[in-house]
């Protein structure tokens, strides 16, 4: 049950996209694929998302499932477009409804719009790629909308959890929190020691290359904001003070209202 994984990094967005394929039959997921967005002229365009598309036609790979963490702040998804060229169901969490609602009238979306998704995971809901079985796993806390899916050996974390020395994703945005965030978390390093652990985005120091992939061991050991003996109170007061030093990203408002089904603003 080792899927075969391929790890995409957006250096303008520090976002990281996968491939994800069963190895005996090329059935594939894709994961929080990027699409490129100027914010200067509104104008859209598919370099990293044909990437993807361009490994997945030349491994012959047939798309099941395209996946989305959680509803993103920082980047536009390429979820529709990768549809319309490769196939497979667009999935989130089921707790995108919340979301939906938290930023309905800030950004004038339909009450009773389509989100644009093919399936909305229940938390903890099975389901297979090829060979391969996953499972949605509920890790709220950086959005009410946040799912981590666990596929064969691997655990593909959205902005739940960063590299050791990246630490924790924010928790200040609508539906977030904290100490939800830190049970999550507390979770996912609950899991095998042999479980890949791969991360939604990397800001590398200077001193290294950007990195997804990490692990249980590594991150009870390293995360400097997590690591084993930092309880929820002291995770929680750390989180909260660091937040509230914090802007908001850069494609905040486009990105939020793309990815939840609204209009895109033109420059």
């Amino acid at each position: 049950m080792t899927p075969d994984v391929t790890g995409f990094f957006d250096e303008t967005t520090k976002s990281v996209s996968y491939l994800v394929a069963d190895p005996q039959t090329g059935a594939a997921a894709i994961i929080d694929p990027v699409l490129d967005f100027d914010l200067a002229t509104g104008a859209t365009s598919t370099p990293n998302a044909d990437r993807i598309a361009d490994m997945v036609e030349r491994r012959r790979f047939d798309v099941q499932w395209l996946l989305e963490t959680h509803i993103h702040a920082d980047h536009l998804s390429a979820g529709a477009y990768l549809k319309q060229r490769l196939g497979g169901n667009r999935a989130i969490g089921a707790g995108v409804r919340q979301v939906h609602t938290a930023f309905r009238e800030a950004f004038a979306l339909d009450p009773a719009g389509a989100l644009g998704f093919d399936h909305l995971f229940e938390p903890e809901e099975t389901f297979r790629i090829g060979g391969l079985a996953a499972t949605a796993l509920a890790t709220p806390g950086h959005t009410p909308a946040c799912i981590s899916y666990l596929i064969g050996d691997a655990v593909f974390l959205g902005d739940t959890l960063f590299m050791p020395d990246c630490g924790t994703a924010r928790a200040d945005f609508p539906g977030g929190d904290a100490a939800m965030l830190y049970r999550s978390i507390r979770r996912i390093l609950g899991l095998p020691e042999a479980t890949r652990l791969f991360v939604g985005h990397d800001y590398p120091p200077v001193t290294r290359r950007p990195d997804w992939m990490t692990s249980v061991p590594d991150e009870r050991a390293g995360n400097t904001h997590v690591h084993d003996g930092i309880d929820e109170a002291a995770f929680v007061a750390m989180r909260r003070a660091r937040d509230a030093t914090l802007e908001l990203p850069r494609l905040f408002h486009p990105a939020v209202r793309f990815n939840l089904g609204g209009e895109l603003p033109r420059g």
